[in-house]
């Protein structure tokens, strides 16, 4: 497999050098999060601030949240209460201190 150029200028965190994901793959990313321990979160930002080290929490982080499905449920929430914002994705990682994985699901 060739390497791809990415076309956008703009880059978000994790894996914004990449195509954009399929469902099953931001679900599967989710899945090792939560298999790793670490506590999922949502936040959100404007578009013309997404380089700001700033985003908006959505809600508390999801402590000890199991369920792949409640935090989709709430990525989705955030974005239809923000439908022009970027959402991400966020993972902290408690034994590090610091986030495990960050990536934008809706750009």
């Amino acid at each position: 497999m060739a390497v791809q150029v990415y076309k956008s200028s703009i880059k978000y965190e994790t894996f914004s050098y990449l195509p954009p994901m399929t469902a099953e793959q931001i679900r599967a990313q989710i899945a090792y999060c939560i298999s790793q321990g670490w506590n999922p979160a949502v936040e959100h930002t404007e578009k013309g601030s997404s380089m700001s080290n700033y985003w908006y929490m959505w809600k508390l982080p999801l402590f000890g949240e199991q369920s792949i499905d409640v935090v989709l449920a709430e990525l989705d929430a955030c974005h239809r209460e923000f439908p022009s914002h970027l959402v991400r994705f966020i993972a902290y990682d408690n034994y590090a201190q610091s986030q495990g994985m960050a990536f934008v699901v809706y750009r």
